[in-house]
């Protein structure tokens, strides 16, 4: 993760100012709301002035004992609110409103402390005025499921209070009757507060703390909820992936084509024409690809799935762009950074020739002269063919330590791999012992692949063997290229204008191999004297970038980072110089 994860910008493009003063008001009241919670916390644990409370005491119906955990809870609220505003959360806004109310209230009654009450109301006065910056709906379930912890933890608290101090008051210095208890369990549960209660034993002070422990972790949970990012919670329906493989089949053009239609994807349609294949991880929408569609609609699909998704409480991230396509994120706003390098070998002009490739083709004369065959089987695959690959794959796994991937590359599924043409490299016995399946580029005239597996017992250049059999099938089917697939962080810390981050990249790169292969996957592809094109990740603002490339990480790896690099830190064995499912 360190590597492919952490990943600087190489190239800022030109910031949308239209995009940038939307996003302010948001920003502001993010930082504010978050000051004002800090505010609550710290005047909370400050002494009150007393000449000020001998001022309050007589307007007030109550003796002033109350308020501290009520300020601390509620700037904790704000703390958490600040984020909602920052992600223009509608939700977020309308609480916040309420706790501003609130708070400036209790700043009064608490010790007449009025500077802190001026500041909490001016912020209302100014969020008043911006309510249109705050429009990212909640996730509706959520609410409800948060709602219904709500009530059910305020009736089971209401009785548990209850009837605890009504049969336990010789825990405490007052005799409670029922409807004595009743109260005094409502106000501590909503206020925070013990009005007169004085607990006379250790079990009565637990009992009574355990109220507001109930009270926090419940109010809690329900903000919590109401937070939320929408979840998507169903795949794609039949409808969607039928017209999202209309589009992409019209006009998809890259390696990352047919992964779009693997059932991991939800889609976001255009109405210029396009589709946007993307999932959702930590509120970050990530996108495989640029939009697909007609090229005129891409600037219109890529702000219109911004505003989707800001709707929706997201963060939009396109995943592996083109080169091509980076002016157009430009004028949106958005910036790149590059994840790494496409090897892209041309067939026509391939050939073991010349002293470069004389080890390698040392290597292709003997597994022929050996034996070994290569061929590809066309779709549909039969159920025996299916179970002889998965045997293959199997073992391949529990090799590498590793379960499958997922999002930019398939993984061994019957339904997926039965439509696909395999090529599969065989022993003179017949024996299966490497296959690679070969997937649609569609309006590309250039052929890739996606899982690529092999025995562990099998022999020392096997993969080259089965490369070199797949340029010349690609060069005789007329495919004028071949897409070896991503050689993530490549070239990096190289360019004369790159920054410190870019330079600090290249260290991963040049000494994270051991826990990463970068290094050796690049090395292999570099061998056989590839086009290098770059890729890569663009996102709305630097500060989404670390929760973007976390994201991107996760949805990849099926696994958390941090899982994911004890894992290879701390023994997890990983191929090392051969290409894997890249």
């Amino acid at each position: 993760m360190a590597g492919f994860a952490l990943l600087p910008r190489v190239s800022t493009f030109r910031i949308d100012r239209q995009q940038a003063s939307g996003d302010l008001p948001a920003r502001i009241a993010g930082v504010f709301v978050f000051g004002v919670g800090l505010i609550n916390i710290l005047s909370a644990i400050t002494p009150h002035l007393p000449h000020r409370l001998l001022r309050l005491e007589p307007y007030l119906p109550l003796e002033i004992t109350v308020g501290h955990l009520s300020a601390v809870l509620a700037g904790v609220a704000l703390l958490a609110l600040s984020r909602g505003l920052w992600h223009h959360k509608r939700a977020a806004y309308l609480l916040t409103l309420l706790l501003l109310v609130f708070s400036a209230v209790s700043h009064l009654a608490k010790g007449l402390d009025y500077q802190e009450a001026v500041i909490a109301l001016a912020v209302l006065v100014w969020l008043l005025t911006e309510g249109s910056s705050f429009y990212a709906r909640p996730d509706s379930p959520s609410i409800r499921q948060g709602v219904r912890v709500l009530i059910g933890a305020f009736v089971m608290t209401l009785a548990y209070g209850t009837m605890g101090f009504y049969l336990l008051d010789r825990h405490f210095s007052v005799n409670f009757g029922f409807s004595a208890a009743l109260r005094q369990t409502i106000v501590m549960f909503t206020q925070f507060y013990n009005p007169g209660l004085e607990p006379i034993t250790g079990f009565g002070r637990f009992f009574a703390d355990s109220i507001y422990i109930v009270g926090a972790a419940t109010f809690g949970f329900a903000l919590l909820m109401l937070l939320r990012p929408v979840i998507i919670r169903t795949p794609a329906t039949t409808g969607e992936r039928n017209r999202a493989r209309e589009i992409v089949e019209a006009h998809g053009d890259s390696s990352l084509a047919a992964m779009t239609l693997l059932p991991d994807k939800a889609y976001w349609f255009s109405g210029g024409g396009s589709v946007i294949a993307y999932t959702v991880s930590g509120g970050v929408a990530v996108t495989l690809g640029d939009p697909i569609g007609p090229a005129q609609d891409l600037p219109a699909a890529a702000r219109g799935f911004a505003e989707f998704t800001a709707a929706n409480g997201w963060r939009p991230v396109f995943y592996e762009t083109d080169e091509a396509a980076s002016p157009g994120y430009g004028d949106l706003g958005f910036s790149a950074v590059c994840i790494g390098n496409e090897a892209i070998v041309p067939v026509a002009q391939f050939a073991l020739l010349g002293k470069s490739f004389k080890s390698m083709r040392n290597r292709i004369n003997r597994l022929t002269e050996e034996g070994y065959v290569a061929e590809v089987l066309p779709a549909p695959q039969s159920a025996r063919t299916l179970h002889l690959l998965r045997d293959v794959s199997d073992v391949w796994l529990a090799k590498v330590g590793g379960g499958e991937k997922r999002f930019s590359l398939g993984w061994f599924d019957d339904e997926y791999l039965r439509d696909c043409d395999v090529m599969v490299v065989q022993s003179q016995h017949g024996a299966i012992v490497a296959f690679a399946n070969i997937v649609s580029e569609y309006q590309a005239n250039e052929a890739t692949i996606d899982l690529m597996r092999h025995r562990p017992e099998a022999p020392s250049g096997i993969m080259d063997f089965l490369f070199v059999r797949l340029f010349e099938w690609s060069r005789d089917s007329g495919y004028e290229t071949f897409n070896m697939g991503l050689s993530p962080l490549a070239g990096l810390g190289e360019g004369p204008n790159q920054g410190l981050t870019e330079k600090a990249l290249a260290l991963v790169y040049e000494h994270g191999n051991s826990l990463y292969g970068f290094r050796g996957l690049h090395e292999y592809k570099d061998k056989f004297d590839p086009i290098w094109e770059p890729r890569y990740l663009v996102y709305p603002d630097v500060l989404t970038l670390p929760a973007a490339l976390t994201a991107v990480v996760r949805i990849n790896s099926g696994e958390s980072p941090l899982r994911g690099y004890l894992g290879r830190a701390f023994g997890r064995p990983q191929s090392q110089g051969r290409p894997a499912d890249a």
